[in-house]
């Protein structure tokens, strides 16, 4: 091989820019359509979602992603990694009103030349102060910004090195997602696995919508225990309740079947206090006996225990509290008592907070408050992206069968629950551990999937709905497109069979105004990425796909989602292995989240330390376990990225203009081949992780032994490579200068996946091509060494010893021994006489060089005379 060519001054600023340009054009991270599915490794990347920019919890994940492209590319896998955007749902829109300070009315008409009050990051603006538009001006905004943000996204990813064929990317709200969105719910529905139904459900009245299982985040929320009476003919009852302002809502009093304080009163009635409505006393087994007075309100709804007693117990619905987190206007038909009626007049059209006080004080005024408050903290349920608590209202609205109910599908041998957790048995987890949290929430659920939401940014449900001639909407009966149409929109496309005039019409159609859940696209991601229904080729080479990974927090509703999808469409996983990244926490210890604004941006930090240095503090952690933001370890990635090009530039060019020799064997010397044992091993140990999905193991033997090669062996041979004065042999030259050679055409493999641009830079010295798209090494390719691995082991500690002994006396490293005597342990003597010469010539032993057997474990320099340290050469 020709002699590499070295720069004179080698450095790690600027690499991103150079070989970013240079990847690009020369597509080194192409697709090739060509190949079969066998040569497939396909990615089913995470779409990050676009809702102003990314924190560096993203950079830790992926870049976690992006060691498995690499390696597999290596491994000559035709590598699919596409990257996608998720861009609609309600982050963006939030983010939409507060930059542009704007607000959706769809009542409004379009205007064409709309243009926003201001462009900014303002980081909220009031309801109140927002303007209200269109519709479709609304969701032009979303567009525009959310394709400004995408920009910034890539640019980071393009930095950061992430090796994705930017030609294969896609947008949830783009037309491919929507058509597979839409078309994937339709199949749903036609199986009977979609459905509609008006029921109680989770409410976020910030956002207005309804809001699914696996988007609750439970959180600590302040509160008062507030204990009144309600009124039973013969004495009163006691409650305590969190939420005296549901006491309108009250249709029973609930309390455990064995409970004897109230088993008497069990088939009873008591009225409320405030409003004197009657409710029966009933019992029920979810009642907690040992909480507050052991008896509970049952109200339409304070919370979802009570929602399973309205159904459980047939109760009626007695619902007060709007869409808006309002008390409803108009004093409701069950409150017939005029005092009572008059209670309500004084609540209604009130929040929930402003309607706890005026009740809280008309009970008190009446006596029928007991005590004073108690303050407590109680756990409540948030929309994950909301601020205020969820609400219970009845709505009509869309599910996707998903266990959470009893549901059997036609032709299968067990309920869908059951098929799901046997599903999820079949998906490699990486690391296993993580297999529990996705078997904990399929036998956890409760609910089927919610997929309806009233907003205004995201894929619209594809359905109209038929009016009869009296102008009654009939909801049961829906009207669907062809699949050939879609992507539709109903509110302005129209189904077969109709005009444009008949839209809400007598005789005439409705259109479907919802929206699905950002999850019921991204659940589609394989589909979407892959071209289903769009690409048949394409997805019968990259699906089912090789790999999921993500964050272990979204394994409830990403991971769940998208292996409910698949399985109720292919039968089949979407994939066969899901890496489960674990998160970034602050100098606090808490996962660092957008939402409680403990984030780092990246940018400032791959300015600062270099792609590279960013890469080794992610790599550095395992998939599935929490690491720290540690700029330090940064610092070291920068240290380790920094000495791989000088290192590999002083091994390079020790031939001083020779070709390099990369064949093993010209590997004559014990040292040299005790390198390339050493070096054989940590191949093996680091595919071995790789194929494991183990980045972290790969990049630490890596490692490793990049630095014993460096600090021992480099230093050991580099008088014999150089050979300037002719102490040896042209092979001995050659065996150091091969081995050398070797070893960094190795490494520099081994640190691809972890180092790209390094990797790249030094690759480029010596050969064509990229490193990036070179056979990664293989244990084969070094077996035929016969090398003892405890050559260097020995000498390095020899060495080790010596050294210490010059800095313990502060003299130069140069500074020659006029003797020296080694005690070593009796198994290392032969070693080490393997290699006196080269052991004796680094350290500058000149005169007797004694080596001899100690029935000590250590190695010690125990008798030595140290002569006259070398004159400085004068500085030109």
């Amino acid at each position: 091989m020709p002699a590499p060519v070295v720069p004179d001054r080698v450095s790690a600023d600027g690499l991103e820019e150079k070989w970013m340009t240079k990847w690009d054009e020369r597509d080194v991270y192409a697709f090739d359509r060509e190949t079969t599915r066998k040569e497939v490794y396909s990615i089913d990347t995470p779409p990050p979602t676009v809702s102003g920019s990314l924190h560096v919890g993203h950079v830790f994940s992926y870049t976690h992603t992006d060691t498995v492209a690499r390696y597999q590319r290596m491994r000559g896998k035709n590598v699919f990694y596409p990257m996608g955007w998720d861009d609609n749902g309600l982050p963006t829109e939030r983010r939409v009103q507060n930059y542009y300070g704007v607000r959706c009315d769809p009542s409004l008409p379009y205007q064409p030349d709309f243009q926003p009050p201001f462009e900014g990051n303002a980081k909220s603006v009031k309801n109140r102060d927002q303007v209200p538009i269109s519709r479709k001006n609304f969701i032009e905004l979303c567009l525009k910004l959310t394709a400004e943000d995408e920009k910034g996204f890539e640019e980071l990813w393009r930095r950061l090195g992430l090796s994705v064929d930017w030609e294969h990317n896609y947008q949830t709200i783009g037309e491919r997602a929507q058509r597979v969105a839409q078309a994937g719910f339709l199949r749903n529905l036609a199986r009977g696995e979609a459905y509609q139904a008006e029921a109680p459900g989770l409410w976020d009245v910030t956002f207005q919508t309804a809001v699914a299982q696996a988007e609750l985040e439970a959180r600590e929320y302040p509160g008062f225990f507030h204990s009144f009476a309600f009124h039973g003919k013969d004495s009163d009852v006691v409650i305590e309740t969190t939420r005296p302002e549901l006491l309108p809502a009250c249709v029973a009093l609930i309390a455990h079947p064995d409970d004897e304080r109230y088993s008497g009163l069990f088939g009873t009635t008591v009225k409320s206090p405030g409003f004197n409505v009657e409710v029966p006393v009933l019992p029920h087994p979810m009642a907690e006996m040992d909480k507050g007075s052991g008896i509970a309100m049952c109200c339409t709804f304070g919370d979802l225990v009570d929602v399973q007693w309205w159904r459980e117990l047939d109760l009626p619905m007695r619902s007060i509290l709007e869409k808006d987190g309002r008390i409803q206007l108009g004093v409701p038909e069950w409150i017939e008592d005029e005092a009572g009626a008059q209670l309500f007049r004084e609540i209604e059209g009130k929040t929930t907070f402003s309607a706890r006080e005026v009740i809280v004080k008309h009970l008190a005024s009446t006596g029928e408050m007991i005590g004073e408050p108690e303050p407590t903290m109680r756990n409540t349920n948030f929309f994950e992206k909301g601020d205020k608590p969820l609400e219970i209202v009845t709505s009509r609205q869309w599910y996707i069968r998903n266990g959470g109910k009893d549901f059997t599908r036609p032709g299968a041998k067990a309920n869908l629950n059951t098929e799901l957790l046997e599903r999820g048995e079949e998906l490699a987890f990486h690391p296993d551990f993580m297999r529990v949290r996705y078997d904990n929430w399929v036998q956890g659920l409760n609910s089927d999937w919610l997929i309806s939401r009233q907003r205004f940014f995201g894929v619209p449900l594809p359905l109209w709905y038929r009016i009869d001639e009296d102008g009654q909407v009939h909801y049961d009966d829906v009207l669907v497109p062809d699949e050939s149409r879609l992507p539709i929109d109903p509110t302005i496309d129209v189904p077969e069979g109709y005009e444009e005039s008949q839209r809400n019409q007598p005789g005439g159609f409705a259109a479907e105004i919802d929206i699905m859940d950002t999850w019921a696209t991204s659940s589609l991601s394989p589909q979407v990425a892959g071209g289903w229904l769009s690409d048949d080729e394409l997805f019968e080479r990259v699906y089912p796909m090789d790999l999921r990974p993500q964050g272990q927090d979204i394994i409830r509703t990403w991971l769940f989602s998208t292996l409910l999808r698949a399985h109720l469409e292919f039968d089949g996983l979407p994939w066969k292995h899901a890496a489960i990244s674990g998160w970034i926490l602050d100098p606090d210890r808490k996962k660092m989240s957008k939402s409680k604004g403990n984030v780092v941006t990246p940018m400032g930090l791959l300015d600062k330390h270099g792609s590279d240095a960013v890469r080794y503090w992610a790599a550095s952690a395992r998939l599935g376990t929490d690491a720290a933001f540690d700029e330090g370890q940064m610092k070291i990635g920068r240290r380790l990225a920094i000495k791989l090009l000088n290192a590999s530039k002083f091994a390079l060019t020790m031939g001083q203009g020779a070709d390099l020799d990369l064949r093993p064997l010209n590997v004559t010397e014990d040292l040299d081949r005790a390198v390339l044992a050493q070096l054989h091993e940590v191949v093996k140990t680091a595919t071995e992780a790789m194929e494991n999905y183990d980045h972290t193991r790969a990049l630490e033997a890596t490692e490793k032994f990049f630095w014993t090669f460096c600090d021992d062996y480099l230093e050991l041979v580099k008088e014999r490579a150089y050979n300037r004065d002719g102490k040896w042999t042209p092979s001995q030259a050659m065996s150091a200068r091969s081995a050398l050679a070797i070893t960094v055409d190795t490494v520099v493999r081994l640190f691809a996946p972890f180092l790209p641009f390094a990797a790249e830079e030094v690759w480029s010295w010596y050969r064509p091509g990229s490193v990036h798209n070179a056979q990664w090494p293989s244990p084969l390719d070094l077996q035929n060494v016969d090398g003892n691995p405890h050559i260097l082991e020995a000498t390095s500690q020899a060495l080790v010893k010596l050294r210490r002994v010059k800095s313990e006396n502060k003299v130069s490293p140069r500074t020659p021994f006029l003797h020296a005597t080694l005690e070593v342990p009796a198994g290392m003597v032969d070693l080490l006489e393997l290699t006196r010469d080269d052991l004796s010539l680094v350290t500058h032993v000149e005169g007797q060089f004694i080596i001899r057997p100690s029935a000590e474990d250590e190695v010690e320099v125990v008798d030595y005379e140290l002569g006259e340290p070398p004159a400085r050469k004068p500085r030109n």
